[in-house]
């Protein structure tokens, strides 16, 4: 056990090259709701789910408005969502131009399911190449020991 017990994440901040291009992404593009700006900062803020709960901080020019040297690495985070919209957002990401992968990086039709958890998941790139992922955990037991798979074969295996 640690100092002190974690119960959750509740923020994590992305460097992103073009701060209005990228508010335009998470804001219209994703459907998060801005939470607040701090321009002489250049920063935005977002609310992920309902206000308060959990928070996406962009950070303009670098963090606190300093240029990345060297460029700002490409990061991952995930959102929480439903099994019945991971499964939506094959389609919903292609529609609007983004490509829906694997987590190596190929292009998928459905959403991949990594059994050691389990949970299916769909993964996209930001307009910083940030990678990004929808994903749902699954009720069924874990398989440590089984590849990833799409979500079709592993409702075939689970039965």
């Amino acid at each position: 056990m640690g100092i002190v017990p974690i119960e959750g994440l509740w923020e994590t901040h992305l460097t992103v090259s073009d701060l209005e291009r990228s508010i335009a992404f998470y804001r219209d593009t994703l459907g998060l709701t801005l939470a607040h700006r701090v321009p002489e900062r250049h920063v935005a803020f977002f609310w992920i789910g309902q206000p308060r709960q959990a928070m996406l901080g962009l950070w303009g020019n670098g963090l606190w408005g300093i240029p990345p040297s060297p460029p700002a690495p490409r990061l991952h985070f995930a959102f929480q969502v439903t099994l019945e919209n991971v499964v939506a957002a094959v389609a919903a990401l292609n529609a609007v131009g983004l490509r829906p992968r694997s987590a190596a990086g190929d292009p998928i039709e459905q959403p991949e399911v990594s059994p050691w958890i389990p949970a299916a998941s769909v993964y996209f790139d930001d307009p910083d190449g940030h990678s990004l992922e929808y994903i749902a955990m699954l009720p069924d037991a874990p398989a440590p020991a089984a590849p990833r798979m799409g979500l079709s074969e592993w409702r075939r295996r689970c039965g």
